[in-house]
């Protein structure tokens, strides 16, 4: 009976359901309930993410899902921040934007990580989408300042253009100018990576003026510290803001000008940028800091007087992130102020130095643990840890879900006892029931992985560097961690016993990265010929590895799970392993 009530429902009952589901998991899991529903879901799904681009072809995805309005898209492997993937490899959108061209002309969104998008697809998107609204580039390389022109000329429904840590070729200066005077939509703009020379102020004035729902504006250093408060008077609608360059001669015109533009700001909830800072401006901001949730300081060299003195008026903040300037005295007044602080990125302002020029320890992160209850998430860059500030952490924040620390000498032991820091994220992973990712580092033996595999069950995203003993480590990993979906590892003596015997695994995960590691060529060609759903691809810039004995490790092992079998734009120093084991290599230029 029930059954039978469940298919009774019209289509567009069922469709109209459907659109309160906004998980992708939920989603997925929809569809598998009958074919009724799978068919049904397949035209009403507006939406889809896509984790890696080469998981999937685009024309799948099309025959799949053919309603798509806003798609998401990521390219290079995660380490691909960190320089670990050699310039080339791949990413290139150009091929997803061409297939959808012709069959999404009602697209809307597009958002892109670490892709590489030339000025070609941003003219194809702009031609071929005329209702165009959202174009998010995130890490995102290859493009130029015409490009943008191009989609600022005719995107004329265009509402957010966010080019967060994108690196773009300044070839005119005046594309903002290409936006129609008539063009009013605009609610996201974020020009914060773009060089000091790459906006026209004149231009960027005008646009904000005539765009009534403008929410969130970053700026690059370009925009000069006298200029920031014209620029409030236009929009003092803002809920996120993002200041150029925060340097000039103290003058009280500049300060109070500033002070009372921001002070008309009721809405804003945001602030970020603060470039070459000079403090004596830091009290402008302060009317508006009791109403700041998040405070991004990551470019700001202030030092720890006036990091207090800031992040006291700001009782309600939630997310903060900073230089290590602010140092232990910082954090712990951070405990006194910010009740409310969910996330905390501490960075590194000097990481190659050989001696440490802040006081930076374990001892602030363990004040901000104790005296911060909501904290949820932890990015912490520093010079020493103990496995007792780590124990001390994870009883504290038992809710944690991320937490990734990094040492920034690798293999440092604990300062305390000189043993390895395997008791202390053992005790992260044991305490925090909820944790979804981890970044380890420090000296480390297999002990911490049979740990992470014994207690991060709900563990999604793992990165290792300099880390453990043996395969062992590997197999604890990989055998323990059923909810695993991304891993990253360098410089481990992890090797090929573990990876073929946990080979059923990598099809479960969204991919495996391993560099510098004790991978063999040979069981790359057998793990190819064994798992015929995953892409084994040898990147090694030195040569074929074929040259080599097979028992040779690789430089650099990706593997992901595809149904669209091996890729047609490798570069010449990229071998992908297929069922056969058989070498396969494409000569193809990439993809332009």
């Amino acid at each position: 009976m029930q059954k039978k009530m469940v298919y009774s429902f019209p289509d567009e009952v069922l469709e109209h359901v459907f659109s309160f589901i906004q998980s992708d998991k939920d989603r997925n899991a929809v569809s598998m309930v009958c074919k009724s529903w799978y068919e049904i879901e397949r035209w009403c799904r507006w939406k889809i993410f896509v984790g890696n681009c080469y998981a999937v072809s685009p024309r799948i995805v099309i025959r799949r899902f053919p309603e798509v309005r806003s798609i998401e898209l990521k390219g290079k492997p995660h380490f691909a921040d960190f320089n670990l993937v050699p310039d080339g490899w791949g990413g290139y959108v150009l091929p997803w934007i061409a297939e959808m061209a012709d069959a999404y002309p009602w697209l809307e969104e597009i958002r892109l990580k670490r892709m590489v998008i030339t000025d070609e697809s941003l003219e194809l998107i702009a031609k071929s989408f005329k209702n165009f609204k959202v174009l998010v580039l995130f890490s995102c390389e290859g493009f130029s300042t015409d490009g943008l022109a191009a989609i600022a000329a005719s995107c004329k429904n265009l509402r957010e253009l966010d080019l967060r840590d994108s690196d773009v070729d300044d070839l005119s200066g005046h594309w903002l100018s290409h936006f129609p005077e008539s063009y009013t939509s605009l609610v996201s703009l974020n020009i914060s990576c773009l060089g000091s020379d790459e906006v026209s102020f004149s231009a960027l004035e005008r646009l904000v003026g005539r765009c009534p729902n403008l929410k969130t504006l970053r700026l690059n250093r370009a925009v000069p510290l006298d200029k920031i408060a014209n620029i409030l008077r236009l929009a003092p609608q803002l809920v996120e803001f993002g200041t150029g360059t925060y340097v000039a001669e103290l003058r009280p015109d500049v300060f109070s000008n500033l002070a009372g533009a921001l002070s008309s700001c009721n809405e804003l909830r945001s602030l970020s940028g603060f470039w070459d800072v000079v403090p004596a401006y830091l009290p402008a901001i302060y009317s508006v800091c009791s109403r700041l949730t998040s405070l991004n300081l990551s470019d700001a060299t202030i030092q720890s007087p006036d990091l207090i003195k800031l992040v006291s008026h700001c009782p309600s903040l939630q997310r903060l992130l900073v230089l290590d300037y602010i140092e232990d005295s910082g954090l712990e007044a951070l405990t006194s102020s910010c009740k409310d602080l969910q996330e905390l990125r501490v960075f590194p302002s000097d990481p190659y130095g050989v001696e440490p020029n802040v006081s930076l320890t374990e001892q602030g992160l363990v004040a901000v643990s104790l005296g911060c209850p909501k904290l949820q998430s932890v990015l912490f860059f520093c010079r020493r840890m103990s496995n007792a500030a780590l124990v001390t952490i994870a009883q504290n924040r038992p809710n944690l879900t991320r937490f990734r620390l990094c040492i920034i000498e690798p293999r440092t032991a604990d300062y305390l006892t000189l043993e390895p820091l395997d008791v202390g994220f053992g005790a992260i992973v044991e305490h925090c029931k909820d944790l979804r990712r981890l970044s380890l580092s420090g000296l480390l033996t297999d002990r911490v992985f049979e740990y992470i595999g014994t207690y991060g069950k709900k563990l999604e995203m793992l990165s290792v560097a300099f880390a453990g003993d043996s395969d062992l480590g590997l197999h604890h990993v990989l055998s323990g961690c059923e909810s695993l979906r991304k891993l990253e590892i360098r410089d481990s003596p992890f090797g090929d016993k573990a990876l073929l015997a946990n080979a059923a695994k990598l099809e479960t995960m969204r991919s495996l990265w391993m560099s510098s590691c004790s991978v063999s060529f040979g069981a790359c060609k057998l793990l190819g010929q064994k798992m015929p759903r995953l892409n084994v691809e040898v990147i090694d810039e030195s040569g074929r590895p074929d040259s080599r004995p097979e028992i040779c490790p690789v430089d650099k092992l990706y593997i992901y799970r595809s149904v669209a079998g091996p890729r047609f734009d490798m570069p010449p120093f990229v071998w992908t392993m297929d069922e056969d084991s058989a070498l396969r290599l494409s000569w193809r230029s990439p993809v332009n």
